[in-house]
């Protein structure tokens, strides 16, 4: 429920809901220490799945429709201001723990004609193409048509969204920690 204001601009207080009322996938999982985090996991999952299905629909507009999202942030990414990439680089920059996933995507890139590679020593370099290029342009054209209209572009509102960026990859390194801890539990 969005707090409220007063005709004065004092903010009306908003109550907490308990355990039982927070919007949690699991609430098995929520824990004492910290219920958000437990509403703020189901808003993960819901906005991956939601974006997923951006990435694979907008790319289909923009003409190609036989692209999973991983092939769609990698085209984006090695398109990234035109210069070359590495897979080890692609992998890191995306947070992509598994190689195989980005080498069969480059390879599906390849095939399609929107990659090319070049091996220098025992270093391979992917680029997109021409053709590359021109779909992640076109892709772009349907973004600004389609996404960005629900957008203000107000100061304000930018950086909230600076905010909740900055604090993604924070929690991204808290996961990745406990990822680590896990593995040796």
């Amino acid at each position: 429920m969005p707090s409220r204001q007063k005709a004065n601009k004092t903010p009306v207080a908003v109550p907490v809901p308990p355990v039982g009322q927070r919007i949690v996938s699991s609430s098995h999982l929520v824990s004492e220490k910290s219920p958000e985090l437990s509403e703020f996991e189901f808003g993960l999952i819901i906005a991956t799945h939601a974006f997923n299905r951006w990435l694979i629909r907008c790319m289909g507009a923009a003409g190609v429709k036989d692209m999973a999202p991983v092939d769609v942030l990698i085209l984006h990414h090695i398109n990234h201001r035109r210069t070359e990439k590495r897979l080890a680089d692609i992998c890191f920059v995306l947070n992509i723990e598994d190689t195989h996933v980005v080498s069969y995507s480059v390879k599906k890139l390849s095939g399609m004609g929107l990659l090319s590679s070049t091996k220098r020593g025992k270093e391979v370099f992917f680029a997109t193409t021409e053709e590359g290029n021109a779909l992640c342009q076109c892709y772009r054209e349907v973004r600004e048509a389609c996404l960005m209209p629900g957008f203000s572009g107000q100061e304000e509102e930018n950086a909230r969204l600076g905010d909740l960026a900055r604090i993604l990859r924070q929690l991204s390194g808290r996961y990745d920690q406990a990822a680590r801890a896990a593995t040796a539990y």
